[in-house]
């Protein structure tokens, strides 16, 4: 092969690439950022009827074909943590398909709309960026960032003017911005949850030190009260747990405690002025209002239901209306609740295992402070009904979690050949 042989193939390669970059961040920010609202203006995403196609995001469909594109469009050269990662996504993704297989050959299509949109694209999109060298990966992740970044700046405006740049279908007595979440509770998340992920990008610390204030602040803002809690932990957990590598033992312990007494007589003034400025008003009523305690109330409709129905499951819109009837609330905001329903224990046991399990896998070998993100993540999206929804939020975790993944240094993994191994497009 000739040096201008060997040079047109490198450009090739180059021009796959940053194409594949490209798509994906395209196929992502549709994902993130059209809302179900928007989109069900389009077709009947989340409205009752429609076909069973259109129940699914159209940025779903976008990332799901970007699979055979991003691993069979050029070699996908792996090393160390990346191997197993990409593993445990393949392994995650084909069991998922298998029981959203089941679930259609047995007559139960309905209740696979939140597994395809929440968790399955979420495992296709990690084996997406996997796919692509890691510089491309950090770019990907920097790009969710700066999307929830823009999200949060929208929030701060949409709360400060009570008017909002996309629609909102529920009705609510108090005024909560979405940014680009598409709800208030989901804003409150995802800029919680970004917060512990901006320290790994490599930008300059004054540009995170402000681009986490500004989710700090856009977590008040959405009034999602435990988010905002959470968060608050969430930033002594960084300042304390979060090793500080260039500094010997001592002077860190010197360096985090007088870090420790500035962030914290800067959050309380933070605190007083976020109260001035009317964004606490939701604590107003304290911890335990009526939407706290519709969460509670919720598993009073395990009352009104027999044996089976836990364990095998039952149609959803029939629980919906016995939640409706006899316990007068308008939904099920529980994703605990949902997913026994849809699925039945016997199914809403395994597949709950089959997610923690991926979770903790992405998080093997991560810094302490992607594990603070999911910690977070978790805390805020199970005090609702996050997780049983159709929603981007497990995408952007797992974006997040693959985006600023360092292979372990050491050779490729090798075939019994001794090549390296090696993804290819034969």
């Amino acid at each position: 092969m000739t040096a201008g042989s060997t040079g047109d193939s490198a450009q090739r390669a180059h021009a796959v690439s940053f194409a594949l970059f490209l798509a994906t961040f395209l196929a992502l920010a549709v994902r993130i950022t059209v809302s179900p609202a928007l989109l069900d203006r389009v077709y009947d995403y989340v409205s009752q009827g429609g076909a069973f196609y259109e129940k699914i995001h159209v940025g779903t469909y976008l990332l799901v074909l970007l699979v055979p594109v991003a691993l069979l469009s050029r070699p996908v050269f792996l090393r160390g943590e990346e191997i197993v990662k990409f593993r445990d996504l393949v392994r995650f993704t084909g069991l998922l398909g298998l029981l959203i297989v089941f679930l259609v050959g047995t007559g139960r299509a309905g209740a696979i709309g939140n597994l395809v949109d929440t968790y399955f694209v979420a495992g296709a999109t990690g084996l997406i960026l996997l796919a692509q060298n890691p510089s491309y990966r950090r770019l990907l992740g920097d790009a969710v960032i700066l999307i929830n970044l823009l999200s949060a700046a929208m929030g701060l405006f949409e709360a400060t003017t009570h008017v909002r740049f996309f629609p909102y279908s529920e009705g609510e007595a108090a005024f909560r911005p979405i940014g680009l979440a598409g709800h208030p509770l989901t804003l409150g998340l995802l800029c919680a949850t970004t917060m512990a992920f901006v320290p790994l990008t490599a930008w300059k610390p004054w540009v995170r030190i402000a681009a986490m204030l500004l989710l700090f602040v856009a977590t008040a803002a959405a009034g999602a009260r435990l988010a905002l809690i959470v968060a608050t932990l969430e930033v002594l957990a960084l300042v304390l747990i979060v090793p500080w590598t260039s500094l010997s033992r001592p002077a860190e312990r010197k360096a985090k405690l007088a870090v420790l007494i500035l962030v914290t007589f800067a959050g309380a003034a933070l605190f007083a002025v976020l109260a001035a400025g009317g964004l606490l008003s939701r604590f107003s009523e304290g911890l335990a209002d009526k939407n706290v305690l519709a969460r509670t109330n919720i598993y009073q409709v395990f009352d009104y239901v027999g044996w089976q129905d836990v364990v095998f499951g039952r149609d959803i819109t029939e629980i919906t209306r016995i939640v409706n009837d006899k316990l007068h609330l308008p939904f099920i905001e529980s994703a605990p609740v949902n997913l026994t329903f849809q699925l039945g224990l016997v199914l809403a046991i395994p597949f709950a295992l089959l997610v923690a399990w991926l979770i903790l896998r992405l998080l093997r070998r991560q810094p302490r402070t992607a594990w603070i993100g999911t910690a977070v993540f978790l805390l805020a999206a199970l005090s609702n009904n996050t997780l049983s929804e159709k929603t981007g939020v497990v995408t952007v975790l797992v974006v997040l979690l693959v985006a600023y993944l360092e292979a372990v240094p050491g050779p490729p993994a090798r075939t019994p050949a001794g090549r390296p191994r090696t993804l290819t497009s034969s």
